[in-house]
């Protein structure tokens, strides 16, 4: 009994520590998007944030400065989508998605300037690493956020911008701004969760290490019918098959013994490390296809704002 409720322990403070640098990219999505704008671009932001935060502790052996050079990465990545998106009102999605290539493009370029290793930067002292504080940042900030949303009128005025902008843009406010701000915070949120990944979950950066947490947030965040606080419980069920997944690569699990080879090698598949891994990924897909249609996003989201309409 003793060793279920330890096994269990472990697996509940891995999931935390999983789905930590999920809840920073979605409560970035989430400020990205209920100002009215798409932010696919997630992923690429979290994998830059990722490699600043590496190189930058790596130097300068201070996880402080490299939690901050991940969020400026993901500011400066936000701002080069902002200006497309916001200014020149390009498509969100296909911008997006060129920031995302441009991400997966130009980190391995410097890394190789930097290292000469497109693969991964050095190993990072356990003394130059975090533990346990972008975990609790990251929870610190749905609180936040929430009450942000909730009890202030900038909160107030964020959501207005990606439900009625118009209606904004009447009483005062500017709504290029305030969406300019909310893409830009979604810049440093998903940076933050990408320097989590290699100063708190690793020692380093290794290439593509974020493997598709960028839309697994973005699957969280309509799940979570973007509210910070229902996004966080989400990313918490997709960390959990994390947590799982790590927990059974250290475990001798029986072996099924059929006697059909077919069927043994079957039941073998659904026991395995590998099948328990990709569940989150197969999660992300049956999210958006089944919770798209019935999540009700902000009414302007996704639709240029014209001024001089």
């Amino acid at each position: 009994m003793m060793q279920v409720f330890e096994i269990a322990s472990f697996v509940f403070a891995s999931a935390l520590r999983m789905s930590s640098p999920l809840i920073f990219a979605a409560l970035g999505g989430i400020m990205s998007e209920r100002s009215g704008v798409i932010n696919i671009s997630l992923e690429g932001k979290m994998l830059v944030g990722a490699f600043a935060a590496a190189v930058v502790t790596y130097y300068f052996h201070s996880p402080v400065l490299g939690l901050l050079g991940g969020a400026l990465a993901g500011f400066i990545l936000a701002s080069i989508y902002s200006l497309f998106v916001i200014s020149f009102k390009s498509n969100q999605i296909v911008t997006g998605t060129a920031i995302n290539i441009l991400a997966a493009g130009i980190v391995p370029l410097i890394s190789q300037a930097l290292f000469q290793n497109t693969g991964s930067t050095p190993e990072i002292p356990m003394a130059d690493r975090f533990t346990q504080f972008p975990i609790i940042l990251s929870w610190v900030s749905v609180v936040l956020i929430w009450a942000w949303f909730r009890y202030s009128p900038f909160g107030l005025w964020h959501q207005f911008a990606g439900e009625h902008p118009y209606a904004l843009q009447t009483s005062g406010v500017d709504v290029i701004s305030t969406r300019w701000c909310g893409v830009l915070s979604s810049g440093i949120f998903a940076g933050l969760g990408g320097a989590t990944l290699s100063i708190c979950l690793s020692s380093n950066f290794t290439r593509n290490m974020t493997a598709g947490r960028g839309f697994m947030a973005l699957a969280a965040l309509i799940v979570g019918r973007w509210r910070p606080m229902t996004a966080a419980v989400a990313c918490i069920f997709f960390g959990l098959f994390d947590a799982v997944g790590i927990t059974l690569q250290g475990l001798t699990l029986p072996q099924p013994d059929f006697d059909s080879a077919l069927l043994n090698n079957f039941v073998k598949f659904f026991i395995s490390t590998q099948f328990v891994q990709i569940i989150p990924y197969l999660l992300t897909v049956i999210a958006v296809a089944g919770f798209v249609g019935r999540s009700r996003p902000p009414k302007a989201l996704g639709i240029p704002f014209l001024k001089n309409r």
